[in-house]
C-alpha cells in the first residue's frame, strides 16, 4: 500500500510557471510600492499629532511604514534564500485560469449587460462547461436564479443593482 509520501512522488510534476523566489519578490515589491503610496497620501492628509489628537493620517501612515519595513524584510529574505522551487506549476495555473478568466469576463460583462444578465450567463456557462449539464438545464437554472434575485433585490428590497439593456427595455 502506498503511503501519502510515495503517492506524491509517483505523480509527475509539470514545469514551474513561477518560482517561490519570483513570487516573494513580486509580492514584496508590490506591497512596498503600495505602502509608499499610502504613507505619502496620509502624510499629505496630516500624519502628526494636533491639540485635538491624531490627524486623519496618523495611524494609516504608521501602519504603512510597518508594511513597508515588512516588505523590505521579505524582499531581503527572498533574495538571500534564493528558493527556486515551484510556486505554481503549469497544470495548477491551468486550473486557476479555468475559473479566473470567466470570472474576469463576468466582471466586465456586468458593465455592459447588467448584473442579472451577466450572472445568468455566468451560471449557465459554468453549469454547462464545468458541470457538464445539458444546455436546457443550465439555461433554466441560470435564468430562474437571476429572476429570483431580481425579484428579491429590485422589487422586495428596492436595492438597485447595475442594470443593462434588457432591464432598461423592460422598464427598470
Amino acid at each position: 500500500m502506498n503511503s501519502p509520501e510515495t503517492i506524491g512522488e509517483e505523480k509527475a510534476h509539470s514545469p514551474a510557471l513561477l518560482t517561490v523566489r519570483t513570487a516573494e519578490i513580486f509580492v514584496a515589491l508590490a506591497l512596498a510600492i503600495g505602502a509608499l503610496i499610502v504613507s505619502w497620501s496620509n502624510y499629505q492628509l496630516g500624519a502628526g499629532w494636533t491639540s485635538y489628537g491624531p490627524d486623519a493620517g496618523y495611524f494609516p501612515f504608521r501602519l504603512s511604514i510597518v508594511v513597508f519595513l515588512a516588505s523590505c524584510f521579505v524582499l531581503f529574505q527572498a533574495i538571500r534564500h534564493n528558493d527556486r522551487s515551484a510556486f505554481i506549476e503549469v497544470a495548477q495555473a491551468r486550473l486557476v485560469a479555468v475559473i479566473l478568466i470567466p470570472l474576469i469576463l463576468y466582471v466586465f460583462g456586468i458593465t455592459y449587460l447588467g448584473i442579472y444578465v451577466a450572472s445568468a450567463i455566468f451560471i449557465c456557462a459554468f453549469m454547462r462547461f464545468l458541470g457538464k449539464f445539458p444546455w436546457w438545464k443550465s439555461a433554466l437554472v441560470g435564468i430562474c436564479v437571476m429572476v429570483a434575485f431580481f425579484y428579491i433585490f429590485e422589487i422586495q428590497f428596492k436595492v438597485p443593482l447595475p442594470k443593462g439593456p434588457l432591464e432598461n427595455w423592460l422598464g427598470y
